[in-house]
């Protein structure tokens, strides 16, 4: 399966971008290969996170492996901090 980060190439927060920025960098610092995919090219993938994420107003980023959600920006920090990425990220 493939990790897939949902996000938003078109964001005014910048929190936002600086969260995408280091789910990206992080994820290729560790040579983790990972598909993103941006929500504000096509709405099917909007509404896909947001199913995934099991929450109508979920915003990005949000990582999913495959079919099956991880979880948001803060679950993918806290991984970080406590050194369980990959299971996390259930690779």
């Amino acid at each position: 399966m493939t990790v897939k980060v949902f996000f938003s190439s078109v964001s005014g927060s910048l929190e936002m971008k600086k969260n995408q920025e280091r789910i990206f960098s992080i994820l290729t610092s560790k040579k983790i290969p990972f598909e993103a995919v941006d929500i504000t090219q096509n709405s099917e993938d909007k509404d896909l996170m947001r199913k995934r994420a099991g929450n109508p107003t979920a915003l990005p980023p949000q990582i999913c492996n495959g079919d099956v959600y991880c979880g948001d920006f803060t679950a993918f920090d806290n991984a970080i901090e406590m050194e369980e990425l990959e299971a996390f990220l259930k690779l």
